[in-house]
């Protein structure tokens, strides 16, 4: 690996700050990419479901600005395609959130399909590791160079729900990641942070205030927190000067139920 010296923070310019959100569908992504360009952000959402897309796309206000790109992260020939296109449109990238992602549901750990396994793992993980790859290398050869990627951790990277062994290992396992990445992208002024989350008040987690399995084998609703809250987070780390980085933050509804999970 060469030693190629940073140039100047682009964040401490006036050129347009160049962001990569995935997910930006619904829920979380789409409430960050639109607190993003509310900043003044230009932000890229990537998603499988074009409509979705477009209709975020439809709601975006303040001075930035929000383009959809239909990708399916777990493809690299369409992560590949995502990333080349940014670069064309905008020449640069300033910040990715790899925030895709799918849950594997409540299932007992010896009826986890390697089917099932796979498709979790494959958006969770692999998803966020080409992403990351394409964007880090977007960052180390642009000028200025350098960047922030920050990834979607969730509590379950710190502690599981019951019945959920693939999504709590590709969560662990996103912690790994965000560690590797900031370790190596230190030459060339790319930082990486983790944002860990709790109970967003998404359509993704309607079922928590219907009621989830806890710990103790009991089904009871968990509190939720608004998802501006977890924009709010984003928008933090990702102002913040290259200098300075924030490597693992976590929001989450007050009195859900968190230390072992009980």
């Amino acid at each position: 690996m060469t030693t190629d010296a940073p140039t100047p923070d682009p964040s401490a310019t006036d050129a347009p700050r160049i962001a990569v959100v995935t997910g930006g569908g619904s829920g979380i992504g789409a409430a960050c990419a639109l607190a993003l360009a509310a900043a003044g952000w230009t932000v890229v959402i990537a998603g499988r479901n074009p409509d979705a897309l477009t209709a975020v796309a439809a709601a975006a206000a303040g001075p930035g600005s929000l383009h959809p790109i239909a990708t399916d992260v777990s493809d690299e020939a369409s992560v590949r395609s995502l990333f080349a296109t940014v670069v064309d449109r905008f020449g640069r990238l300033d910040l990715l959130f790899n925030n895709a992602g799918r849950s594997s549901g409540t299932v007992p750990f010896d009826e986890t399909s390697l089917e099932l396994w796979q498709a979790v793992v494959n958006v969770n993980l692999t998803g966020a590791f080409l992403c990351s790859r394409e964007a880090f290398a977007v960052m180390r050869a642009q000028s200025p160079q350098g960047g922030r990627i920050i990834n979607n951790g969730s509590v379950s990277a710190h502690v599981p729900r019951p019945g959920s062994a693939a999504y709590t290992a590709s969560k662990h396992a996103i912690s790994g990641l965000t560690k590797s990445i900031a370790l190596d992208g230190r030459p060339f002024g790319i930082a990486c942070g983790q944002l860990d989350i709790g109970n967003a008040q998404t359509p993704l987690t309607a079922r928590m205030s219907a009621g989830i399995m806890q710990a103790d084998g009991s089904m009871r609703a968990e509190p939720v927190m608004n998802v501006s809250a977890v924009a709010d987070a984003l928008l933090y780390m990702a102002g913040l000067p290259l200098e300075a980085n924030v490597p693992s933050l976590m929001v989450m509804a007050t009195t859900m139920p968190f230390g072992g999970r009980g």
